[in-house]
């Protein structure tokens, strides 16, 4: 049974999105891991989902609790300390997320030296903690193995995976649809003004996007570290001009149809003529390049972070999992592991792209 009901052209737009077998299946993949990544907190975690000591109810998840609340003396607790997970565990119970490293933590006991390889390669043996007494780790459990083994380091690749997976496809929404709004409203201006308004803004465009984008943020990288609002505000200046050309020339095509003279005789003033009666046919084919932008949006910040021009260091990076893969060619899962990551979603990307121009298509949406 359908959630959601469609009339009219929407309903033929989405038979024709599912009709593309591969871009129907492709997007509720990308939705699913997206959904996964943004609960990543309560999946992979080096902190409890929720904690019952002593009759009361802890959510480590969500603020710190400090260790004289387990008998310790630190300001914060560590829950992967056996001592803490023992005491909690005789005074009430402890629910952990599936992977119980966060994209920071560091795993300090493993097996062998960082990056170590993938839990799946060692033996049991192997891959379990000795304590110093020789007595195996309780905790050895499914959420304590590196199932695809550390960075250098020693950081969990799962648990970076999915926060980088997050962090680039919100990056990347969040690029993609501020630079297309600014775009669109300047594609507006100058198609339906043209004249001056036009040429001056097309020179202005000419120049603006011949200016060094990596150069710039070389520059700035040498005087700040970019942070993640700070690098989308500057490659935000230079990423609008990427829909500018074609909702102009929608503009330019549709300012003098009939309706807008109409439009006009009626003392319409101009933002509403553009903005609520050529705007919607400019929408319809701007948004079949999206999907694209969403995909070149993520590129860009995988590069940059590649390049160590991106995000902090030390922050979840799809980027620099890239760059340690070409450090440490001795451990080839790192490699191998970004490569796939990045190109699967940047495929199902797209296919999302693909089955979105179809369904937009005229051609098949009044054949």
């Amino acid at each position: 049974m359908r959630l959601f009901r469609f009339s009219g052209l929407n309903e033929r737009r989405w038979e024709l999105f599912r009709q593309n077998k591969r871009g129907y299946w492709s997007f509720w993949i990308f939705t699913v891991l997206f959904l996964i990544s943004v609960f990543a907190p309560f999946i992979a975690n080096d902190r409890p989902i929720l904690v019952s000591y002593k009759s009361e109810l802890l959510f480590p998840t969500f603020r710190d609790y400090p260790e004289t609340k387990f008998g310790g003396f630190l300001a914060r607790t560590d829950f992967r300390d056996p001592v803490n997970q023992e005491e909690i565990a005789a005074n009430g119970w402890i629910l952990w997320p599936p992977i119980r490293y966060s994209y920071n933590t560091v795993n300090n006991e493993l097996p062998q030296p960082a990056p170590s390889p993938p839990a799946s390669s060692l033996t049991r043996e192997e891959a379990c903690v000795k304590f110093p007494l020789g007595v195996e780790d309780p905790n050895c459990v499914f959420g304590n193995l590196n199932w695809l083994g550390t960075d250098d380091g020693g950081r969990d690749v799962v648990a970076r995976l999915i926060y980088g997976f997050r962090i680039s496809v919100a990056f990347g929404l969040i690029l993609t649809i501020l630079s297309s709004i600014i775009g669109m409203a300047a594609g507006a201006v100058q198609g339906y003004f043209g004249g001056w308004t036009d040429l001056l803004f097309q020179r202005f465009i000419e120049i603006w996007t011949s200016m060094p984008t990596l150069y710039l943020l070389i520059i700035l990288a040498a005087f700040i570290t970019p942070t993640f609002w700070l690098l989308l505000f500057i490659l935000l200046l230079f990423s609008w001009t990427g829909l500018v050309g074609l909702v102009r020339a929608e503009f330019l095509r549709a300012r003098n149809f009939e309706y807008v003279r109409a439009a006009r005789a009626l003392g319409l003033s101009d933002a509403k003529i553009m903005f609520k009666h050529l705007m919607p046919n400019a929408v319809v084919s701007t948004i079949t390049f999206m999907p694209f932008i969403l995909a070149g949006s993520v590129t860009t910040l995988t590069a940059l972070d590649f390049l160590g021009f991106g995000l902090p260091p030390g922050s979840a990076s799809l980027g620099e999992l890239v760059a340690q893969g070409k450090n440490n060619l001795q451990a080839p899962w790192l490699g191998i592991t970004a490569f796939f990551v990045v190109s699967i979603m940047l495929t199902l990307l797209v296919f999302i792209g693909e089955a979105v121009r179809d369904a937009l298509d005229p051609r098949k949406t009044f054949a």
